[in-house]
């Protein structure tokens, strides 16, 4: 007889891992979490079966509010169609997997309850054995939430019937056909027999396609974003706009529809998450309309970003206008992102849909797009959604530890600090995108919280570090350990393992009652509240069950299968929609960021003599720091409520009753007064603030009025009692060879900004007011970087309008629009508008950025260049350019110019290449200096010089001439010939050719101590 381990839920064989230690641990974790889930699952049925959920301290089923249908909380997801039992089939059928017993306990109870199922609402067919003992399909007359029918009610379904029909594996489990009494696997309309009494010919496929049925009403908007809810027998009657609602009578819409009090506003979330289901149910069913209607969902809300790359959280469905200008990835937008990353994962390898002509009624809308089928185009919204993320809602390390706030919709400034339960899911989607770094920084943030209240609260302030606005509430939600789970897959670090015990430990601890398990309505207090969510059972239990089995089928299933946002497994048959021309069409190539790696990269190198690599993080403490963990009780006595049943109950154990991991788990529970300063984390890195006060003088202008929106920042009109917020988190190039932190105006007058918005200041109002000897507020001239300014001609008003070259800052002209991104002037021309155009028009003015030359031969610019070339203040242009006599010289290299050209043109223009900038300079005759004589030389580089280079692109080196200038006789040049170099190759040469006139614009900057001040720009 072998010797057995007591204390487990079940006695385990010892002799089973004779030489791995951790093999027992995870089976003993593994079975805990299958003992939680019976738990839970048997008081379901015991106590609320038939109806939606659990009340676990009353003992009782909870059902819709009937009496209160304003109770959206409740009534949205509750439909009163078993929603427990539908959210619970899957983790039935994956526990069936994990079963090493004779006797499938999983495998028979996920047959029994589809029996059960299909005997409560119908086989799905018109005829007598559609209709069940509680009506047939889902025909309720019930107000739900379209988003929580369709991930709980659709996607339980559907994966339900993925098991059912062997395309989503089951150990042991293996369906035949028996239409034709050979043994095949079974596909769609096939037959598996389960019992004498019993066939599985797809009931659950077609009761998804009754649900998804009764849904569709909602899509069918102008903007094609669903309306947020749907009565499951009566459609949308409360929705007085949709075209459902036309008068039948007559034949036409109603021409002043009746008001109503039924909100209209969705969310990202909510309506873009839905294609992972509908797409499913499309290629299984061969009705395209729900591919076609989610798809088109999702693009609607994605096309409506803001335009740095931002969506909202609220969003009307009529309008399609934003309903609050904050973002964030937690609440109301965060399943959109997990969605773009998984269409893209199931669609891998499928054709393209082929669209069927069976539609509603009402059709108010094309197709999506082409370019909008294709799995690589979800996989560019995730791209870009993720840069917009980083670049305006994720803090770094110098924020003690990353994290990510809400920001501005539209400028990306910062408007709260706090962070959601919801938004755990984040470092798991991370994962699976093989942003590694990202996900192990962010998850150990949401480590430190559990820790500390033992549950995640649902909103916490990173700020003040305590619970937001008294919401602390953990209602069994399961992002926290779908991350951890996640994690543990892509890096095998057994830190993960530990976290899903404290998790499974705090649950058992805290959330026990005698009928199944509690939700925590104050984390801080214990206080529990009267509910068992239907995803505590379909994802909680489901994610910590597969964290600890290693072996399961899922955990090497290699094919393009996702978790749909409630934790139900998808995937596309290969036998679903078959395309008749297998030949899949070319997809667009699908353009990869600069920060996204083409493959997903291996887990964290271990440290010597450890085995966990995030335990030896040199931020571990950073994210115990920012959490406040040192301020974590010390209990003084046991308080759970499973001291009255662990006396007699196996499965309770002493590590049961005071949780291991929250008060002895090193290394969280050190104090920093018990810490080394030089101990295994690395310094906490500060981020340099500072205010800087301007003095109101009596003669300056105050009010309102000094501060003026303008596109992309804010105009100022004038310094007085003006106060600037700096902060030091912006790296870039110093300009002297190297790269730094800048500093940047986070807040004008407690105005926040984003990281892209600029604060512009006129030359004139910064002079007025500002100390020249000012450390911390000093005004520099940019003597190797300017602008020229160069006049286009403009079309005379009755001659057709062709592209105005004005626009060479946004057009496609590939070195100009590279070398544009460090030019200051055209970003702030497209924020100003130009005075109406008057007879005859003005000439289009154009900003080039230019570098000056360096060596013995570089001299100044000429003495009478004006400063104020560009617009001022009001955005009004100063005064018509300078220099209008223009000459085309080529290379300037086959010999000197004629005399006469350098004494009557003000500007000469040469092309780069064929001999030295100096050469070019010597082949200039001596002229005699004047106004209208050769005052500035430009030369212009083209694509192949600048790519020999060997700097990045878009960038130039400065012009080098290596001896002091020549008079084209061999003589030294009394008055030196000033020159510069622009970019843009052919472009800019053609430019200059119709040019009327140049000028140059010098530029300014300011420093703070020292330092650039990024986003601050002279005009």
């Amino acid at each position: 007889m072998s010797p057995t381990a007591r204390g487990f839920p079940h006695e385990i064989d010892l002799m089973a891992f004779p030489s791995d230690p951790g093999a027992m641990y995870r089976r003993w974790m593994e079975q805990e979490a299958e003992h939680m889930f019976y738990h839970g699952y048997d008081n379901y049925m015991n106590h609320a079966f038939p109806d939606d959920e659990l009340r676990p301290l009353s003992c009782k089923p909870l059902t819709r509010d009937r009496l209160n249908p304003s109770h959206i909380e409740l009534n949205d997801a509750l439909g009163n169609y078993s929603l427990t039992l539908i959210d619970s089939l899957t983790t039935l059928a994956i526990l069936a997997s994990g079963s090493t017993r004779k006797k499938n306990k999983a495998l028979d109870y996920f047959q029994e309850n589809v029996i059960a199922l299909v005997g409560l609402y119908g086989d799905g067919t018109d005829g007598k054995m559609g209709l069940g003992s509680r009506g047939r399909g889902f025909d309720s007359d019930s107000k739900v939430q379209v988003f929580e029918m369709v991930i709980r009610g659709v996607g339980g379904l559907l994966s339900a019937h993925l098991f059912a029909i062997g395309e989503l594996p089951i150990r042991g489990y293996e369906p035949y056909r028996t239409s034709n009494g050979s043994k095949q696997k079974a596909q769609f309309k096939g037959e598996v027999v389960w019992s004498p009494t019993f066939t599985y010919d797809g009931q659950l496929l077609r009761l998804a396609h009754d649900l998804g049925k009764r849904l569709l009403p909602a899509f069918y908007t102008a903007t094609g974003l669903p309306y947020p809810r749907v009565n499951l027998r009566h459609g949308v009657p409360f929705y007085p706009n949709s075209p459902f609602n036309n008068d039948a009578e007559r034949g036409q819409c109603q021409t002043t529809p009746q008001p109503s009090g039924e909100l209209t506003e969705t969310c990202s979330a909510g309506a873009g998450s839905l294609v992972l289901e509908f797409i499913t149910l499309s290629r299984l069913t061969g009705d395209s309309r729900f591919e076609q209607l989610g798809k088109r969902a999702f693009w609607s809300v994605w096309e409506r970003r803001s335009n740095i790359g931002l969506i909202g959280s609220g969003i009307d469905a009529e309008s399609g206008l934003w309903t609050s200008p904050f973002t964030g990835i937690g609440a109301g937008i965060d399943s959109f992102f997990e969605y773009a990353a998984k269409a893209y994962i199931l669609l891998s390898g499928s054709p393209r849909p082929i669209i069927s002509t069976s539609s509603p009624p009402v059709i108010i809308s094309p197709l999506v797009q082409e370019d909008q089928q294709s799995a690589e185009s979800f996989l560019q919204v995730w791209h870009d959604s993720h840069a917009a993320i980083k670049r305006h809602l994720y803090r770094g390390s110098m924020y003690i530890h990353p994290h990510y706030i809400q920001a501005d919709l539209y400028t990306g400034a910062a408007r709260a600090f706090w962070m959601d339960s919801l938004s755990a899911f984040f470092p798991g989607l991370l994962t699976l995108t093989g942003d590694l770094e990202e996900a192990v920084e962010s998850h150990l943030l949401f480590t430190a919280l559990w820790t500390r209240y033992s549950a995640l609260p649902e909103r916490w302030s990173t700020a003040s570090g305590s619970i937001e606005g008294g919401l602390g509430w953990w209602g069994g939600r399961p992002e926290f350990i779908e991350s951890t789970y996640h994690l543990y897959r892509a890096t095998r670090d057994p830190w993960y393992l530990h976290v899903g015990e404290m998790v499974l430990r705090d649950i058992k601890r805290r959330c026990w009652t005698r009928c199944g398990w509690s939700g925590i309505q104050d984390v801080r207090s214990g206080e529990r509240n009267d509910r068992m969510e239907s995803f505590f059972l379909g994802e909680t239990i489901k994610y910590l069950f597969l964290l600890f089995d290693p072996d399961h089928p899922f955990n090497t299933l290699d094919a393009p299968f996702v978790f749909n946002t409630e934790g139900h497994p998808l995937i596309i048959p290969r036998s679903s929609n078959a395309n008749p021309h297998p030949k899949r069409p070319k997809e667009p190539p699908v353009k990869q960021s600069l920060d996204s790696p083409p493959t997903c990269p291996l887990p964290p190198s271990m440290i010597p003599f450890s085995i966990s690599a995030t335990a030896t993080r040199p931020d571990l403490f950073h994210a115990a720091n920012l959490a406040r963990l040192h301020y974590m009780p010390n209990p003084s006595n046991i308080e759970s409520p499973l001291i009255e049943f662990s006396s007699d109950h196996p499965s309770i154990s002493l590590s049961d009753l005071v949780s291991p991991s929250n008060y002895t788990y090193y290394p969280w529970t050190l104090s920093p007064s018990l810490i080394p300063h030089n101990a295994t984390c690395s310094k906490i890195a500060a981020r340099p603030t500072f205010d800087i006060t301007f003095p109101a003088h009596p003669s300056m202008i105050l009010g309102p009025g000094i501060l003026q929106r303008v596109g992309n920042g804010i105009l100022v009109n004038s310094m007085g009692g003006l106060r600037l917020g700096m902060i030091q988190d912006v790296s870039g190039s110093t300009g002297a060879g190297g790269d730094g932190d800048f500093y940047r105006v986070q807040a004008i007058n407690n105005i926040a900004l984003g990281k892209d918005e600029k604060i512009f200041l006129a030359k004139d109002v910064v002079s007025s007011v500002v100390n020249p000897q000012d450390p911390n507020f000093t005004r520099v001239r940019d003597n190797t970087m300017l602008d020229l300014v160069i006049d286009i001609a403009s079309p005379s008003p009755s001659a057709p309008h062709p592209t105005p070259p004005a626009t060479l800052n946004s057009t496609s002209l590939s070195s100009s629009k590279r070398l544009a991104l460090s030019s200051l002037l055209p970003l702030l021309t497209s924020l100003i508008h130009s005075p109406p155009p008057s007879s005859p028009l003005p000439p289009n003015r154009i900003y080039l950025p230019a570098i000056t030359p360096t060596g013995p031969g570089a001299i100044p610019l000429p003495d009478d260049i004006e400063e104020a070339l560009g617009p001022d203040a009001s955005g009004s242009p100063q005064g018509p350019l300078l220099w209008h006599t223009i000459y085309i010289a080529d290379t300037l290299c086959d010999g000197p110019l004629p005399t006469h050209i350098p004494a009557t043109h003000q500007i000469i223009i040469a092309q780069r290449g064929g001999c030295s900038f100096s050469r070019k300079l010597d082949n200039i005759p001596a002229f005699p200096p004047g106004k209208t004589s050769l005052r500035l030389v430009v030369v212009v580089s083209f694509e192949e010089e600048e790519a020999g280079d060997g700097v990045p692109e878009g960038w130039m080196i400065r012009p080098l001439l290596e001896r002091v200038q020549g008079g084209g006789e061999g003589l030294v040049r009394r008055e030196g010939v000033a020159m510069v170099m622009i970019g843009g190759g052919r472009e800019s040469w053609d430019l200059l050719s119709r040019a009327v006139g140049v000028g140059v614009k010098r530029r300014w900057s300011v420093l703070a101590q020292g330092v650039p001040i990024s986003n601050l720009i002279i005009i």
